[in-house]
């Protein structure tokens, strides 16, 4: 029997488990990876040198065909037609894909959006779950239409979110929980057994892409509510505060007991530095200055020391979440 031909559209490292096991014994047996759509190579990093993302890395270092057009054209999508795909994959990819693309394949085009939907539909789902104190989060597998991230789910494969995970941390956990998500689809999508059922749109939640301005903290909230967004944040935009007129990043935090004055450092434990807030105190365990590496709180204190006292300023904080799409938010990008 033959193979339906598969192609994948991805632009994050988030899709290489999923991948593997595409080209993998099980995945193999099923489907053929026929060809890679990716963003083209840009600059990265301080140098900003141009180079491949790791989705191109790894389709090139498999000799599979690979695509980064710049914007999906009609000419685009007609070469993608002509190529006679049975299924497409997605997973963030950056592109605005429209329905003529969307209706190509015959046996759907299909996104792992990374949040349990209809919760944290948009831009930034695994980085606003952490920031907002989710104790659990996921990956949901949808078809794509032309509203954001609204299609009809099949599947979803949980996360916990662990008191000390970061971001970094749960988008790995959400890479490794697509493989069963996609073990457990693909034989009932083969064989015309999937269902896709419309999700509950009135229970939807909505975030939004981050930018710098996202790293202040307001130390007039609860400590619960500033470490979860400064775990959310981590690596970036990174939250930071100003100490000796420089920036100071905070890269992981829990709360304690206790009391202190919003933004007033209180000294340390062996954990890490404790600061004052609305309720509860913070205890910051990981810390970077400019130009250094992110050191756990003991190792960064022992050679630069915060004085108990100190006075971290509050900056006002926007919402990372809300009941409707946020202006500016495109919308049906995959």
């Amino acid at each position: 029997m033959s193979r339906p031909r598969t192609v994948f559209f991805g632009s994050d490292a988030i899709a290489l488990p999923l991948l593997d096991w595409l080209v993998g014994d099980e995945g193999a047996a099923q489907v053929e990876l026929g060809a890679v759509y990716t963003q083209p190579d840009r600059p990265v990093g301080r140098g900003q040198k141009i180079q491949a993302n790791a989705i191109k890395q790894w389709a090139l270092a498999r000799g599979l065909p690979v695509h980064q057009p710049e914007k999906i054209t009609p000419e685009v999508r007609d070469a993608y037609a002509g190529s006679a795909p049975a299924l497409a994959l997605v997973m963030a990819y950056g592109h605005i894909l429209r329905d003529d693309f969307i209706a190509v394949a015959p046996l759907g085009t299909l996104n792992f959006h990374a949040s349990l939907l209809p919760r944290y539909r948009g831009a930034s789902p695994i980085q606003t779950a952490v920031a907002n104190g989710e104790t659990q989060t996921g990956v949901s597998l949808m078809r794509i239409v032309r509203q954001l991230d609204a299609g009809p789910v099949a599947d979803r494969e949980a996360v916990p979110i662990g008191p000390l995970d970061t971001a970094l941390e749960i988008e790995q956990k959400l890479a490794a929980a697509c493989v069963p998500l996609l073990a457990r689809a693909l034989p009932r999508l083969l064989a015309g057994g999937l269902e896709f059922v419309e999700q509950e749109h009135t229970a939807a939640t909505f975030c939004r892409k981050l930018n710098k301005e996202d790293a202040g903290l307001d130390f007039a909230r609860p400590a619960r509510e500033l470490a979860a967004r400064i775990n959310g944040l981590n690596p970036w935009p990174a939250a930071q505060v100003e100490w000796a007129g420089q920036p100071l990043k905070f890269g992981l935090a829990d709360a304690v007991a206790g009391a202190g004055e919003p933004g007033e450092v209180l000294g340390a434990d062996a954990e890490g530095l404790l600061i004052g807030t609305a309720e509860g105190l913070l205890r910051v365990r990981r810390l970077q200055r400019p130009g250094g590496k992110m050191l756990a709180a003991a190792d960064f204190l022992r050679g630069s020391p915060i004085s108990a006292g100190t006075q971290f300023a509050s900056l006002a904080t926007a919402s990372l979440v809300g009941s409707t799409p946020f202006t500016g938010v495109r919308r049906a990008s995959a």
